[in-house]
């Protein structure tokens, strides 16, 4: 039973990764834009581009986590 709801929590797919990624880029937007609104000017902005590129840094690492866990299961296939 453990193993059947640990596998919900488990991204196999570049699929899944996006749809990750694409949430985690809307709570990022969000929370950017009510620091534009309490920080008006340009440490709001800074606060915004902050957010934003954590997505981008987050999003990279998932697809590149992807690509070696692939990369790990061809190998043990061949062996």
């Amino acid at each position: 039973m453990f193993g059947m709801v640990k596998r919900l929590f488990v991204i196999k797919t570049n699929w899944e990764a996006y749809l990750i990624i694409y949430a985690l880029a809307l709570g990022a937007v969000e929370r950017g834009s009510k620091y534009l609104v309490e920080y008006p000017g340009f440490g709001g902005k800074l606060l915004f581009l902050a957010c934003t590129g954590a997505v981008f840094l987050a999003g990279a690492k998932i697809l590149d986590c992807l690509k070696l866990e692939r990369e790990k299961q061809a190998l043990a296939a061949e062996a």
